[in-house]
């Protein structure tokens, strides 16, 4: 069994309640705030992977403890793969995620083929050790935005074999799908299991 806490590389509050709920209570969340960490760290290169270790690397220099970081992407098919690692920045540094969404319908605006899926990539820290797991859902873009729950882009993805956007779900039904859940579950098999 390894530590029971570890610093969570993130200044989202709604990424710290779903992981958090998606460990249940195998492990404390330490978040940046309660490190005592004031900083935003970039994300400057082309892959998930890099970009979630650059996060893990960063707060793993300033503390010195076990710690991780995740990176999510939304991939639509019809997009070549976008907006990707630009997920939270689409629509511009400083926009909204409505108007991430808009401009994603926007480009979709002729497109039949709105397949597409969320990607996550934790990176992991542990005593020097660099490890990653990953997790996809499948699914497809909606026509239009709907549902108040979640965040991001959760108003306009179906994930596959759902009828729903993952903003018309509750938590519980919403991880049932999750890409973040599924990167989740092999962090915690992990960390319960070494």
């Amino acid at each position: 069994m390894h530590s029971t806490s570890l610093i969570f590389a993130t200044n989202n509050p709604h990424k710290i309640q779903e992981v958090q709920s998606l460990l249940n209570n195998s492990f404390r969340l330490i978040t940046l705030k309660e490190a005592g960490i004031d900083i935003t760290i970039d994300e400057p290169h082309d892959t998930l992977w890099e970009n979630a270790l650059e996060k893990s690397k960063t707060i793993y220099r300033l503390t010195g403890s076990d710690c991780f970081s995740e990176d999510t992407g939304l991939e639509v098919e019809a997009l070549f793969g976008a907006p990707g690692v630009h997920t939270a920045r689409y629509a511009g540094p400083a926009a909204t995620p409505e108007q991430h969404m808009t401009k994603l319908l926007y480009s979709l605006n002729a497109q039949t083929n709105r397949t597409a899926q969320f990607r996550t990539v934790i990176s992991l820290i542990e005593k020097e050790k660099e490890l990653f797991f990953e997790g996809i859902c499948k699914g497809r873009i909606a026509e239009q935005i709907s549902g108040k729950k979640g965040f991001g882009y959760d108003p306009i993805f179906i994930p596959e074999g759902a009828t729903r956007c993952f903003a018309e779900m509750e938590l519980e039904e919403k991880n049932f799908y999750s890409h973040r859940r599924k990167a989740f579950d092999q962090l915690k098999h992990y960390l319960l299991s070494n």
